[in-house]
Order: C-alpha cells, then sequence, then structure tokens
C-alpha cells in the first residue's frame, strides 16, 4: 500500500533526496538536501511516495500566480524509484498533486517533461494533460 504525504522531516528529506538523484543526478546527496531546502524555504513543497517506511518516489513544485495561468502549482519535480515504475506510485502523485491543487482554490496545474521522455508524456496525456506550449531556456551562467 502506499501513503503520500508532504517531506517535513530531515528523515523523509533524505529518504526523498535519494529517490530525486534518479532525476536530477547532476546533484549529491547531501548538495540535494541543501537545495531542497533552500527551495522550501521559498515555498517549495515536497511530497512523497511511501510503502511503510521506504520513500519509493517524490513529487515537488510551488504555488505560483501568472497573468497566463492565473494561481497554480507548477511541478518542478515528479520522479518514482526505478524499482518500482509502473505500481501506480506516480499516478498517486499526480492524483496527490492535483488534489492538493485544489484544496488550496489553484486554477491549474503545470509541469515541464524533458522532450526524450516518450514514457513520461504518454503518462500525463493518459492523465488528460495537454501540451500546451514548448518551453524554451537560455542559460545565463555556469
Amino acid at each position: 500500500m502506499i501513503t503520500i504525504d508532504r517531506i517535513e522531516t530531515q528523515k523523509a528529506l533524505k529518504q526523498a533526496a535519494s529517490v530525486m538523484l534518479e532525476l536530477r543526478p547532476q546533484f549529491t546527496a547531501d548538495a540535494m538536501i541543501k537545495q531542497i531546502t533552500r527551495q522550501q524555504a521559498n515555498g517549495y513543497v515536497l511530497f512523497g511516495a511511501f510503502k511503510g517506511d521506504d520513500c519509493v518516489g517524490v513529487a515537488g513544485g510551488v504555488i505560483g500566480e501568472k497573468l497566463a495561468w492565473g494561481k497554480h502549482l507548477y511541478i518542478d519535480d515528479l520522479v518514482t524509484r526505478e524499482d518500482v515504475r509502473s505500481e501506480g506510485v506516480g499516478e498517486g502523485l499526480l492524483t496527490y498533486c492535483i488534489e492538493y491543487a485544489k484544496t488550496n482554490a489553484l486554477k491549474s496545474l503545470h509541469l515541464d517533461s524533458g522532450v526524450q521522455r516518450f514514457g513520461a508524456h504518454r503518462f500525463y496525456l493518459r492523465h488528460e494533460m495537454h501540451i500546451n506550449s514548448h518551453h524554451f531556456a537560455l542559460e545565463l551562467l555556469e
């Protein structure tokens, strides 16, 4: 059975960071924990999917407001541990994020997904998410 809770303790954050490394391998575990902690101080919310005491997936994002979208939840990160993919963990996390957005009276939910992540795209499309735009970026600092 999967339970989903907000990540608020150091123990849960350590577990969540190890899962997040599958999505963001450019970090070390310590750097990941520091970065998440910094982002949480600025409104980043992180949710963990647990099988018992074992973190098997995470989703994190921020509530924002834009002219184009109104008040929304932007999911920055959504990943399940590789060994539990296709077991409903991602489904549970996405559903939890949708309910969190509704509970907070948000107008919409958004995320970006790498162009090469075809499996993720099928997953989002199955959940009635739409491809509304292309995201462009320019790196300014190294």
